[in-house]
Formats: C-alpha cells, sequence, structure tokens
C-alpha cells in the first residue's frame, strides 16, 4: 500500500488490530494492550478468510505489475521483497512459540525430520581455539543484490585483540553441568538484571528443558498457570536416573540431546561464562567476524552468501526441523562449526546500527527503536532461518531476556595486562527514558573494571530528543516566547481550517513536543491526537495536562516554569514511532517535526490516508528543508500543494522564518 503497488485496503479494522509488533518492554510484560484493554479478537474463521484474501491481492498485484529490474531499495517491488522476508520471521518467532505450547495442542506435520542425536563420537570436549589480532571490516553494501533489513548495511571496521574462543556453542551436555552445580540457584554469576529475571521466572533450568518437578512455565496468558515440567511424561518416555531432563522440541518432548546447543536467554548465558571462570565472556561481533576465517569476498555478490551456497552443510533453512550435533557441519578454516545456522548466537554487544545507517521508509522503525542499550546481538541464524534470516549478513537485537532459538560460545582474552583489557564492544551510552515509567539506567553487562569497553552514540538520532537537555530546548522553544513557533502554526490552522473550510471534528499534531500547539487548538477542534515518539516530550505534554507546572531555563539565562491554563482536556497524547492505522482520520493534520525524524518519507507517506476528503495536511519547516520543491516527490501523487507561505517566529537569537505548505487530496 505504502510502496504504491495495491491502491485499496483490504480490511482496515483487521489491518489496524494486527499492525502492532511483539517486542515486549519488560521481562514481565507478558500482555501489552497496545489499544487499552484486552483486545475482543475476531474468530479465526475471520482471520483466515482475510489471510486468504490479502494473499490472492498480493498474487493478482504480481501478475498484474510488470517487473522492472532491477529490484532495489527504491524499487515499489522492494516492498514485496520485504513482506516476504517478514513472513519469515514470523515463521521463526512462531516457531517459539509451538515449543511453549502443551504437547496435546500441536501435531507433527509429516515429513518433519528432527536432526540426529549425535554425528560420530560424543562431544566430550569443547576446546578453546585462539584468534590472532585482526582487523575486520563488516556491513552490507548498499548494492548487494539480495534482500537486507536496514541495520545490515553501512559499515564497520575495527581492530580486534587477540582472543580464545569456543570451538562448538556450548552443548546441552556442558550446560547440564552448570545447571546441575547449582548454577540457577547461585546469585553471584548473574548480572543484576539477570538475577531479577531468573527470580521472577523461578528459573531452575533452561526453558525447553523439561522435569518432572512442576517448575513455572513462563507463558502468559491462558498458560500463566501451566508448566510443561510435570511428572506425567509424553509419549510414553521418561526419564533416567542419569540425566534428570528431557528436551521440548517442536511438536515432541525426547531424550536430552546432549550434543545440541543449548538454547538459553543472554541472562542464562552470561551465567555459564562467570561460572566457567572469571576471564571468561560471551564473543562480541566484531569476534564473530573475525572467527569467520576465510570466505568469498562479497564481490563475488550473492555467491559468497551461506544461503545461496547448494553444498553448504549448516543446518539453517529447515535442512532439519530442530537443532543437530554441533560437530555436523564441516568446520572453517580456522576450525570453529556452526558459524551460521543451528542457533543463533548472543553476543555482548548492544545492538546498533552501523556508520551510515539509514532506516527504510517503508518500515522505518523496524530496528531503530532497539537501539536503546537493553537489547544485544544475536548473529548466524538458526535452524529454522529461512531467507536473509540466514544470510551472512543477519544481525538482530533481541531484548536479554527474549528466547529464541539462540546459544551461545564461551571467549576470553589472550593478552593479559596490569590494567583493563581492550576489547571490541560496543555498548550505547545514552539516557533512556520510558513512558510511564521515567528515567531508567542502562544495566551494565560487562565488568568496567576488568574491561576498556568502546561507548558509542546510538544510530536512533531520535534517541537524541529523550533527554534533559532536549526536553529543557523543546520547552524554551514552545514557552519561552510570545511569538513561539507552536502559537503562529495554531494561529496559521485556526485560518487554515476557515480558509479551506476543512472542518473542526478532529484534528492531528504531529510532532506535538511538549504539546503546547495541540493545546492552542484545543478550543477550535472536537478532539485533538497529539503525536510524539519522543516519551520525554509526552510524559512532559501530559503533566502540563494536568496542570502543573514544569520548571525549564529560560532564553535569558534565567529560571522559569511552562504552565498550560486553557481547557484542553481533548487532547490524545500518544507516543508513536510510526503512523498506525489507529491514527484515524482527521480535518486537519499539522506536521511540524520533519528535522528530527529519522525517515521524513516515512511519516509522509501515510498523510493522504489520514485525512478527510475535504481535509487538509499542513507542514512546517524551521528552514527550506521541507520546502514544497522537496515535498512534492513524496506527496504529489496523492495531494496537491494549494498554498506555501513565509511566517516569521521568535527563537533563540532573534526573529526568524519558518516555510509552511498546505496540502490537500489531489482528486
Amino acid at each position: 500500500m505504502l510502496a504504491g503497488l495495491i491502491k485499496e485496503r483490504v480490511d482496515l479494522d483487521f489491518e489496524t488490530m494486527f499492525e502492532t509488533g511483539v517486542d515486549e518492554m519488560s521481562w514481565d510484560d507478558t500482555e501489552n494492550y497496545r489499544m487499552g484493554g484486552s483486545y475482543q479478537w475476531p474468530a479465526v474463521e475471520k482471520v483466515v478468510e482475510y489471510r486468504r484474501t490479502v494473499r490472492n491481492v498480493i498474487l493478482k498485484m504480481i501478475q498484474d505489475t510488470p517487473l522492472q529490474l532491477p529490484i532495489n531499495m527504491d524499487s515499489p517491488w522492494w516492498a514485496l521483497m520485504m513482506g516476504m522476508e517478514h513472513e519469515r520471521i514470523h515463521i521463526e518467532t512462531s516457531s517459539v512459540l509451538i515449543r511453549q505450547l502443551p504437547i496435546s495442542m500441536v501435531t507433527k506435520p509429516e515429513g518433519w525430520v528432527y536432526g540426529p542425536l549425535k554425528h560420530g563420537e560424543r562431544v566430550k570436549s569443547n576446546p578453546l581455539i585462539t584468534v590472532d589480532v585482526k582487523k575486520v571490516t563488516f556491513g552490507k553494501p548498499i548494492n548487494f543484490p539480495s534482500f537486507g533489513w536496514d541495520n545490515e548495511y553501512g559499515q564497520m571496521t575495527c581492530s580486534v585483540p587477540k582472543f580464545e574462543v569456543s570451538k562448538y556453542p556450548i552443548t546441552n551436555g556442558q550446560f547440564l553441568k552448570f545447571v546441575q552445580d547449582g548454577g540457577y540457584t547461585n546469585k553471584d554469576y548473574w548480572t543484576a538484571e539477570g538475577w531479577e529475571w531468573r527470580s521472577f521466572r523461578e528459573a531452575v533450568h533452561p526453558t525447553f528443558w523439561t522435569c518432572d518437578k512442576g517448575c513455572k512455565s513462563g507463558c502468559g496468558a491462558a498458560l500463566a498457570s501451566y508448566s510443561h515440567c510435570t511428572p506425567k511424561i509424553s509419549n510414553g518416555n521418561g526419564y533416567t536416573n542419569s540425566i534428570p531432563y528431557r528436551y521440548r522440541a517442536m511438536f515432541d518432548e525426547i531424550a536430552m540431546p546432549l550434543d545440541w546447543p543449548v538454547d538459553v536467554n543472554y541472562h542464562e548465558a552470561r551465567a555459564y561464562c562467570t561460572w566457567k571462570g572469571p576471564d571468561f565472556r560471551l564473543p562480541t561481533e566484531a569476534e564473530y567476524n573475525a572467527m569467520r576465517g576465510k570466505e568469498l569476498p562479497i564481490s563475488c555478490g550473492v555467491k559468497c552468501d551461506t544461503m545461496f551456497q547448494e553444498d553448504s552443510t549448516d543446518n539453517n533453512n529447515l535442512r532439519y526441523g530442530s537443532s543437530s550435533p554441533v560437530n555436523m557441519s564441516v568446520p572453517s578454516d580456522l576450525g570453529f562449526h556452526d558459524l551460521y545456522g543451528n542457533v543463533w548466537e548472543w553476543t555482548e554487544d548492544h545492538f546498533n546500527g552501523f556508520k551510515g545507517y539509514e532506516s527504510h521508509f517503508l518500515y522505518d522503525d523496524y530496528s531503530s527503536p532497539c537501539f536503546d542499550g537493553r537489547h544485544n546481538i544475536m548473529l548466524n541464524g538458526s535452524w529454522i532461518s529461512t531467507g536473509s534470516y540466514g544470510s551472512r549478513f543477519v544481525r538482530v537485537g533481541f531484548r536479554r531476556h527474549f528466547m529464541q532459538h539462540c546459544g551461545f560460545r564461551v571467549a576470553r582474552p589472550v593478552t593479559k595486562t596490569k590494567g583493563k583489557v581492550d576489547i571490541s564492544v560496543a555498548m550505547v551510552d545514552m539516557e533512556v527514558f520510558v513512558l510511564g515509567v521515567g528515567d531508567q539506567d542502562i544495566p551494565e553487562t560487562i565488568d568496567t573494571s576488568k574491561y576498556d569497553l568502546k561507548r558509542c552514540h546510538t544510530s536512533n538520532i531520535q534517541y537524541n530528543f529523550e533527554t534533559k537537555a532536549a526536553l529543557a530546548g523543546i520547552l524554551e522553544q514552545e514557552f519561552g516566547y510570545r511569538d513561539a513557533l507552536p502559537c503562529v502554526v495554531a494561529e496559521l490552522c485556526r485560518g487554515f481550517t476557515r480558509t479551506y473550510k476543512c472542518g473542526t471534528k478532529s484534528a492531528a499534531w504531529f510532532g506535538a513536543g511538549s504539546g503546547h500547539g495541540p493545546m492552542l487548538l484545543s478550543n477550535t477542534f472536537t478532539d485533538i491526537l497529539a503525536v510524539d515518539y519522543s516519551g520525554r516530550f509526552i510524559d512532559t505534554a501530559l503533566r502540563l495536562q494536568r496542570g502543573e507546572e514544569v520548571p525549564f531555563t529560560g532564553p535569558d539565562g534565567q529560571q522559569t516554569s511552562a504552565a498550560f491554563t486553557g481547557p484542553c482536556k481533548n487532547v490524545n497524547f500518544k507516543q508513536f514511532t510510526w503512523v498506525p492505522n489507529e491514527t484515524g482520520k482527521h480535518n486537519l493534520v499539522v506536521m511540524t517535526f520533519l528535522g528530527r525524524t529519522l525517515k521524513a518519507k516515512a511519516w509522509l507517506v501515510r498523510m493522504w490516508e489520514i485525512i478527510e476528503e475535504n481535509g487538509i495536511v499542513v507542514i512546517v519547516s524551521e528552514d527550506e528543508t521541507w520546502g514544497r520543491d522537496a515535498l512534492t516527490p513524496h506527496l504529489e501523487n496523492r495531494l496537491k500543494c494549494v498554498c506555501v507561505q513565509e511566517v516569521p517566529y521568535e527563537k533563540s537569537g532573534g526573529q526568524t522564518v519558518a516555510t509552511v505548505t498546505v496540502w490537500s487530496q489531489n482528486c
């Protein structure tokens, strides 16, 4: 729809309900109702009917639309690639959920084959391999001829100090020793964040292990009281005295596959490293790239990518319907197994974009909200990773408590010094504000007394506006001057409403900041939606709406305060990182923050769809960056410009001029 390949929505209500992502904001947030209260989910047959209709619409589009090659990021066909690749992600995510359902609720499909329990001799040891000092450069070239997600593009170059790392991912057999040694009950092995998670979940073994003790399952909603760990064992298979655990595969509970990699979250992996010894940790992203040794150069195109190599022995692309023994794949030239596939592997790095990171307008917030210091990078894909998720370039960010088909290796430095050990890990350093919670610290997961960490800025420039300094600046801009920009724009919009007879039932203001502009319009419109991506700004707007005074430093350097005394209860403040369907339609839409968005086009492409038939869009730029000429390529297919004017307003440094354009439907 956003790419212009189809012209009408199939079912707006369903598309509104199903568009929201699933990334939990906290490990105890098992149910997150975005629109307030519990959803009234439609009947399954209605959803199936909708899915079938969507499929037919897409197939007809493919059949009827001339294909223009090459398909690149600027091609409308990129949307089709993105849709198919995103569905592959859903397959993988769903498989993790299926493994948490009761056995009685799932049926193994015909032809589904689990990996062998062992390959040759048992994996009795996991030796460390030394990797010498190496300079590595990684990241996907913008012109590489396959689909990629935004965080894969750009480039990172760094020098990796000499280190040791395990030949295989840690196996179930090796992790069993940690469990039997009381690893889950010894607080000393866990980070503060990890121990909080372990205590909340009451975890005593990995999620996909089962025992006969009735352990807490960790499943949410209707399965909250269900436990996989019950005395009754499915399929007639009991436990043995030697190994008091069994393994939950996709559709069965099976004998513990000791040579398969263990599935754990970051907290469990990190605790194992500490138990292993004081110098052990997880590898970094740069170290993984150093471990890969000799590979075909990127200049070879798709032939260099494991996903496109027919002779690959990697366990991905559903080669098996489970993990497989860690010694089964062909080792790399440096001697490592399973550098791609089998299970994802946790790294110590915070998830972040490479130098030159840019989001894509079709999915502006695919990666960027996760550049917050609370997501760690997972690499290499798993047995059920297909398409781009099985690529050599894949890198995803998951919260440290999240479950995937994910394992880990152990690493440690080789060169010991009297000072701190250099490490190629990247840690995001930023202020974190969570709406409804407040300021949050980024939990430390690396011992800063031992390691010299590389602190870096988040690649999401929008997080720069979650700081106390940014809030002080926006309060000064909005409340520090009699003719501040929101005051001028609100007055202009009242005039535009009369001139263009657009109606006064509903308005939306994107870039609401601390809320002054939308609140000034509250006596003109019946309802107002006020949107910003900054949680700190929205929190302040809500405080002002409640009648609180918010202190800030005025333009003269003196302490003053912002307050709003007029009626504004009809203003609904929302934190959005995109323009969702739940935005609805409005008579007036005001846009004042294009200069501080990641991808302005991502916000502009929805404007035509969220205005009423006679509605108008008012776009304000504090300089000439977003004048008529710059906006036309993004709006001209659906809207036409009916007014351009420059308006004076006050800001720090004196009076200046903003560019204002007005757009209406091009019917």
